[in-house]
């Protein structure tokens, strides 16, 4: 996830951190969520559903869940 917010979101990675808001810090607007999402769901395997990320305001936030969806497979 974190190479892909370098690369394609065109993220500095110094600024990738866990307490990073997604919003504030990196700047992540709605279009780079879908695409940040797009990336999960095909890497991982998984569905997103967007009412399930409504709460998620830091990377260490999507990164948890992430593990949890990773959990329940």
């Amino acid at each position: 996830v974190n190479d892909f917010l370098v690369e394609e979101i065109e993220i500095e990675r110094e600024l990738i951190k866990e307490d990073a808001h997604l919003k504030d810090d990196l700047k992540i607007d709605s279009l780079d969520f879908v695409d940040i999402v797009v990336i999960v769901e095909q890497n991982f395997g998984f569905k997103i559903k967007a009412e399930e990320l409504k709460d998620v305001a830091t990377l260490a936030q999507f990164y948890d869940y992430i593990y949890s969806k990773m959990a329940d497979k």
